[in-house]
């Protein structure tokens, strides 16, 4: 009978501290189920080895310049990740809000053993061919400000842009994704609409439409059309549809009725 083929795998290591990563990569090394190990240095060159070479696994440092961990589950988007084992300098407690969303995390310093628990734990993901599970949910981790979202981490042209929320004039859905409108710029942006809105400052942005969200400091004037609803003219002159149905947010916002 023919023994079953061993299990291969890709590891990519992302840390901006450089003993960190030749620690990880020499624990690796030692795997004989690890037939490759890559390594970044930043979260940008980790997003363009990831789309290169698709590894297996990645352990994945939360806090680095530029482009932290977070962020970087932002930019590619949090299903196109590999099984991701989160690297931290939390402690314990800080660092349960990644369970549920990554296979493991390793909190630094730590012993070869719990690299090994953790290297054992993914590769029973793997082999039973249960999917990655980081989700939109991992994303309310991300960097915020009084709980909404600050700014947002896209992918344009093949760069990595930082957008702050206030910039945003409009976003509009994009079936499951939206369309973020930033002056003349338009960024696809990989999160429903409804999960998006709910992470706004409610102070800010307001549902005009079911699929139209629009930052209040943008808007000129409103026009009335016929029967309560309205067309919002934006500074930069685009027209939005006000729909009946979201007219009375508007109104709570405004703090007057239209």
């Amino acid at each position: 009978m023919s023994q079953p083929k061993q299990m291969q795998l890709s590891v990519l290591v992302v840390d901006d501290e450089a003993l960190a990563r030749s620690r990880l990569t020499n624990l690796l090394q030692r795997d004989q189920q690890v037939v490759k190990v890559l390594e970044a240095s930043d979260g940008v060159a980790a997003i363009n080895v990831i789309e290169a070479e698709r590894p297996d696994i990645v352990f994945l440092d939360i806090q680095m310049p530029r482009l932290g961990g977070l962020d970087l589950v932002q930019a590619l988007g949090a299903e196109n990740m590999p099984h991701t084992i989160f690297v931290t300098a939390y402690d314990q407690y800080a660092v349960r809000a990644f369970e549920a969303a990554a296979a493991d995390y390793l909190v630094k310093p730590f012993s070869d053993e719990r690299f090994e628990q953790s290297m054992h734990r993914i590769k029973a993901r793997i082999s039973q061919s249960q999917p990655s599970q980081l989700g939109p949910h991992i994303l309310d981790a991300a960097v915020r400000s009084g709980g909404f979202w600050r700014r947002l981490v896209v992918r344009s042209g093949g760069v990595v842009r930082f957008l702050s929320i206030g910039d945003i004039d409009w976003i509009e859905a994009a079936n499951v994704y939206v369309t973020l409108h930033v002056g003349r710029h338009e960024y696809l942006y990989r999160i429903a609409l409804s999960h998006l809105a709910s992470k706004l400052d409610p102070s800010r942005f307001v549902r005009i439409h079911r699929s139209t969200v629009v930052n209040i400091e943008r808007i000129k004037e409103l026009e009335p059309i016929s029967q309560g609803e309205y067309e919002v003219v934006m500074t930069d002159g685009t027209r939005l549809h006000l729909s009946r149905t979201y007219r009375l947010e508007l109104e709570k916002l405004l703090g007057q009725p239209l």
